[in-house]
């Protein structure tokens, strides 16, 4: 199993954990772009979802390249604390903002159940 770990506030975690938050936002940087996505064979030069959307680029190259995360583990910070849940998909777009989503387009992590 494929898992992605992601570190996150204890306002974030305890809405995760306790079922309401149901989807987790990262920033469109490459960092993350590397992280989430798998641009195998694709020209260097569309790697970056920074560029796409500067140029306005109209695909969902989340649901194009994958990177291929069954599961994700979501940790209280830094601590050994996590649980583990599926990953349902990534895409990306607006968040919404009582889940910590700012006003611009973002990746969109969504989780399914909880496996552990």
């Amino acid at each position: 199993m494929e898992i992605l770990d992601l570190p996150l506030k204890k306002k974030w975690y305890n809405m995760i954990e306790s079922g309401i938050k149901k989807e987790e936002y990262r920033e469109i940087k490459p960092y993350w772009e590397k992280r989430l996505l798998d641009y195998k064979g694709i020209s260097h030069d569309l790697q970056y979802l920074a560029c796409c959307k500067v140029f306005n680029i109209p695909k969902n190259v989340c649901k194009e390249y994958p990177r291929g995360y069954d599961a994700v583990r979501f940790r209280y910070g830094y601590t050994k604390r996590t649980m583990i849940f599926k990953l349902d998909n990534i895409s990306f777009g607006i968040g919404k903002p009582e889940w910590g989503a700012p006003k611009e387009n973002v990746f969109i992590i969504k989780i399914g159940e909880r496996i552990k």
